[in-house]
């Protein structure tokens, strides 16, 4: 077991899970607002060995360095890469920290989101339309940036309602192909695309200003990552430049850019999270209370 798990902020476990938290420690301690600063997280976490974090808040050297008791943090979201993670994975190796994240658990919801928001779009069923005539998807040019589950899951439901999907990705994806969904150079597949989808690493800006020039007018921008995937200077160009066109994200994309968009009218920004549902929130805790198994396991306790 565990001296003590805390999790700084709220990890969006199921009320059964964070129940179940108490058999593997002595202590359980839950928080629910984000803290503000370093001082703040290094103040909740204390002397826990076993910390859960969200995507969140970030996770920094000096907490790090401040928490000499950590043993076990636990991401209760996903872990692609020590670069796009919020925990500094290079000073918890360092400690002897085991780091462990979740994945798959929110995809669904989003293809969900991605296909709403489209459909209502192209069709005007909410307060506007793309284009004067109504479009289904069907025929629709769709590229997709980024084709991990998330982007290949999209890529799908988009194929499903007859569009013609293209993606960019920094290695080619064969299986991807063979299925049908062709590549594109990335200049390419934002030139030639009328609906692009970003779905990639946190803290990947892959959409600079030669991108947006590329992109131009017409177009409808939609982000499922974690916060932004592009230079917010050359996308608030982009909006202003080119009024029909559209940039689409849900509370999860949006991150801290929302007084900064808040001007523009083509921006279409929802503060639901599109991933989070009741299924999605049982596999997440089903998943991070595994990882947290796990560790027990292979360390005896």
């Amino acid at each position: 077991m565990f001296r003590k798990i805390v999790s700084i902020e709220d990890v969006l476990l199921s009320k059964e899970a964070e129940k179940e938290l108490e058999k593997y420690a002595g202590e359980v301690v839950l928080h629910y607002d984000r803290p503000g600063t370093d001082e703040e997280i290094i103040s909740r976490i204390g002397d826990a060995d076993c910390v859960l974090v969200s995507f969140k808040t970030r996770i920094s050297r000096h907490v790090i360095e401040s928490c000499p008791a950590i043993r076990y943090i636990g991401m209760c979201c996903t872990l692609y890469d020590r670069n796009s993670c919020n925990v500094d994975i290079a000073a918890a190796e360092e400690k002897g920290i085991t780091v462990y994240g979740v994945r798959d658990y929110g995809d669904e919801g989003v293809v969900e989101y991605v296909i709403s928001e489209a459909v209502r779009f192209l069709h005007g069923f909410g307060d506007r339309q793309w284009r004067p005539k109504k479009y289904e998807l069907g025929g629709m040019k769709v590229g997709i940036i980024g084709l991990g589950t998330t982007g290949r899951m999209c890529a799908d439901a988009f194929r499903f309602f007859g569009s013609d999907v293209h993606y960019f990705s920094r290695t080619r994806k064969p299986e991807a192909e063979q299925a049908g969904i062709g590549y594109l150079a990335l200049h390419d597949l934002l030139r030639e695309c009328d609906i692009i989808l970003t779905a990639l690493p946190r803290n990947t800006y892959l959409l600079q200003k030669e991108e947006f020039d590329i992109l131009g007018n017409g177009k409808i921008l939609m982000n499922t990552s974690i916060g932004a995937t592009f230079d917010i200077n050359a996308m608030k160009e982009w909006l202003s430049g080119n009024p029909d066109s559209a940039y689409f994200c849900d509370g999860t994309g949006m991150g801290t850019l929302k007084d900064e968009l808040a001007a523009f009218n083509n921006v279409f920004y929802t503060r639901a999270v599109a991933g989070m549902s009741a299924q999605s929130t049982a596999r997440l805790s089903s998943k991070a209370i595994a990882n947290i198994r796990k560790f027990l396991d292979e360390n005896g306790l």
